[in-house]
């Protein structure tokens, strides 16, 4: 396998793995919505998720291995980039080339790969702990409690908006680009750009409007 073949192979497998993230972005936003409109319906659906043994012991872990593989994918594509362009164009140009999303998604992919840390320190690592090491009963109420609590820091709160924004700078440019990288160019190409713009703004800001209104609604 030639390096150009091996670095096309490898675009789209991380192409791939950003549609299914994705997938999950809207799954999670979906629910996470849910908290603004009932609360019982919140705690409903995301006790059934907590709970359910496909969702757990399957799909969670194709989640952490696609989020793993995704930015993995990401940094090595980056140092190959890096390295083509320090040896074939020494008169590399990169805002005349690219978008100023495109050549930055490393960082933008570092700021949500951190957020997604923060992320499972919230809330992952607590339903673990409640669930398989204190091994607390089942309160299928408790989840909205959980969720607004965590949004009473000005402070994490201020984190979450500005990952959010980072989210949007990312798939502002990776989401449209992953159909690319599939070989998705027809008619329909100025309609799927056009969707993963609306996409990138939509969902991000739809996230940042959940976390403001639980913080100003805590008090």
């Amino acid at each position: 396998m030639t390096v150009a073949a091996s670095s096309i192979g490898k675009k789209v497998a991380m192409a791939l793995s950003g549609l299914f993230l994705v997938l999950f972005l809207t799954q999670h936003f979906s629910i996470n919505l849910l908290s603004i409109f009932s609360e019982s319906s919140f705690n409903e659906v995301s006790h059934f998720m907590g709970n359910n043994p496909i969702v757990q012991f399957i799909l969670q872990p194709i989640l952490i291995l696609g989020v793993l593989f995704h930015f993995s994918m990401g940094f090595i594509l980056e140092l190959q980039n890096s390295g083509s362009r320090s040896v074939k164009y020494a008169s590399y140009k990169g805002s005349a080339n690219a978008s100023w999303m495109s050549r930055n998604m490393i960082y933008s992919g570092i700021v949500i790969l951190s957020f997604l840390g923060l992320h499972f320190y919230d809330f992952w690592v607590p339903e673990m702990n409640y669930k398989y090491i204190e091994v607390l009963p089942l309160n299928p109420d408790r989840y909205f409690e959980e969720l607004v609590h965590k949004f009473e820091s000005p402070v994490r709160v201020g984190i979450y908006v500005l990952s959010f924004v980072f989210l949007a700078l990312h798939l502002l440019h990776g989401f449209a680009s992953s159909f690319q990288s599939v070989g998705v160019n027809n008619k329909y190409s100025k309609t799927i750009k056009y969707f993963t713009v609306a996409f990138s703004v939509v969902i991000p800001s739809g996230f940042i409007f959940i976390a403001l209104f639980h913080h100003l609604n805590f008090f």
